[in-house]
């Protein structure tokens, strides 16, 4: 395989395909994207119910329920892209056949814009690498950002080197349109992810002498700017401008904090989907094996690439990768989704590294035998933790779906509105309207509950171990299946209009 010079310099030409002969990249990043959208429909679609962050981006835009109250953190970038399913179907299982489509086309485009950048070979190992993932392969169906925050993060790196790269004023006008599209559909899934990516990529244009193209910083402006307007135009309407938008996201997202929580996030890659707070024992440490194997190898891909000149090419993503995670270090809780973008990004350094030790060694076949024992060791840890992660999808989704159907024989009928724990699921698939007295959801006032019973069911959800408020200790009480692992559960049933044992407000 022939290598080229990828650093920039005054001599550039345009990119060469950097492949080998005869070897043509969309078949292979074609079936990549194949195989890891087929991973997704046998090992994960079937069945999984939605999750809790899912119900609220969903129930935007279902009419299967009221919209559930939508936080200061959130944005909308995932409700736009599943809007036009749930205009057409209430069904989970057609959205998560959807959305791995469409992740799997979303992978094949990331890792396209660097077919000029990067060697075939590096390109399919980083996308074998990242796709296989546990993590990668559990939220590629969900309706849920961060994935796609991995796609804007790798695409809008791509099209930067592919400009910047580009002799002189020549410039590459679809890879402008790509940095500003990648930076865009950032912003439109996560705001704070898309300033994390902004800030690395302008400081690269600003100070690499030969980057420095008004053309570049005006791509990323603009490409934050039209992700972030809809954030921020609602931030004025409904949460009292920006600045207390913000504010109110730091609040619930807990802020940056002086703990460090790299051992949260090593715990949470068991299986955990969320780990907050993390005060839990860390049993099965070899899920966390690979954790430890990206710095090394992301070191060693460095090193293989200063080698053959290609630094440039290796090293701004690693840097990019490095910019995404770090905010999620210091937050004093741990999901494995939220680094997905540095993973992806990551994996390009990682997948040069893998190749260069079976290039140097010796044997080269022995070491290609090692190399694929040892990724099946990790594609088959990967598979165990997402097996897991998936049970406990189903078991969620039964329990809601019987909870939801001993309501609806107790009368409980649209409009209702149901309240406290776990009160978001159940009512979506109830087809209630949630709504909470306090906390981070706070949507409805105490007396505003009390007056909703006075026309309709309101169902208020207690967990194992919890008291009842004073204000529904009068309503009728019924035990509930055994929901995510919590015993207990039950619901108090406000009476029927007119009837006696109504709490007086």
């Amino acid at each position: 395989m022939r290598s080229a010079r990828l650093t920039p310099g005054p001599r550039t030409t345009a990119a060469p395909e950097h492949h080998a002969p005869g070897a043509r990249p969309l078949p292979w990043l074609a079936g990549l994207a194949a195989v890891y959208t087929l991973a997704q429909l046998v090992l994960v679609t079937p069945g999984l119910g939605l999750g809790w962050d899912e119900t609220v981006y969903l129930s935007q835009v279902s009419p299967q329920a009221p919209a559930a109250f939508f936080s200061a953190p959130r944005a909308r970038g995932i409700t736009f892209l599943v809007a036009p399913v749930a205009a057409l179907t209430t069904s989970t299982a057609v959205l998560r056949v959807y959305l791995a489509l469409a992740s799997g086309g979303g992978l094949l485009l990331s890792l396209w814009v660097w077919r000029r950048l990067l060697p075939l070979p590096v390109l399919v190992t980083a996308g074998t690498v990242f796709s296989g993932l546990w993590i990668t392969l559990l939220y590629g169906p969900q309706v849920m950002p961060n994935l796609w925050v991995a796609y804007g993060a790798l695409l809008a790196t791509g099209c930067f080197l592919r400009v910047v790269r580009a002799p002189g004023a020549t410039a590459d006008r679809r890879a402008l349109l790509g940095l500003a599209a990648g930076v865009a559909v950032t912003a439109l899934m996560r705001p704070g992810d898309a300033m994390a990516l902004v800030a690395p990529l302008a400081v690269a244009a600003l100070c690499v002498r030969r980057w420095r193209r008004p053309a570049v910083l005006l791509a990323l402006l603009v490409g934050a700017a039209l992700g972030s307007a809809q954030w921020i135009i609602e931030a004025y309407l409904h949460y009292g401008g920006l600045a207390a938008r913000v504010h109110r996201a730091g609040e619930i997202q807990g802020g940056l904090t002086a703990h460090l929580s790299v051992g949260d996030q090593l715990r949470a890659l068991e299986g955990r989907t969320l780990c907050r707070p993390c005060e839990v024992p860390w049993r099965h440490p070899v899920t966390a094996f690979w954790w430890f194997a990206i710095v090394p190898l992301t070191a060693g891909g460095l090193l293989a690439a200063a080698r053959t000149r290609r630094l440039a090419v290796f090293l701004l993503p690693a840097l990019v990768g490095l910019a995404l995670a770090v905010p999620y270090q210091f937050i004093g809780y741990a999901a494995p989704r939220f680094l997905l973008p540095s993973y992806a990004l990551l994996s390009l350094p990682v997948a040069l590294g893998l190749l260069a030790m079976v290039t140097a060694a010796r044997p080269r076949a022995l070491a290609a035998v090692a190399l694929a024992l040892a990724l099946s060791a990790h594609f088959a840890v990967q598979y165990v933790v997402l097996h897991q992660a998936v049970s406990r999808g189903h078991a969620i989704r039964e329990a809601v779906d019987g909870v939801a159907a001993q309501l609806r024989r107790q009368g409980v009928r649209a409009p209702c509105v149901v309240t406290g724990a776990e009160a978001v699921r159940i009512a979506f698939r109830a087809g209630c309207a949630s709504r909470q007295i306090g906390g981070h959801d706070g949507s409805i006032t105490l007396p505003e509950l009390l007056a909703a019973a006075e026309s309709r069911p309101v169902v208020l959800l207690v967990g194992g171990g919890q008291a009842v408020p004073a204000y529904a200790r009068d309503w009728r009480v019924q035990p509930l299946p055994r929901l995510s692992g919590l015993a207990g559960y039950r619901a108090y049933l406000s009476p029927p209009p007119g009837g006696p044992g109504r709490a007086s407000r």
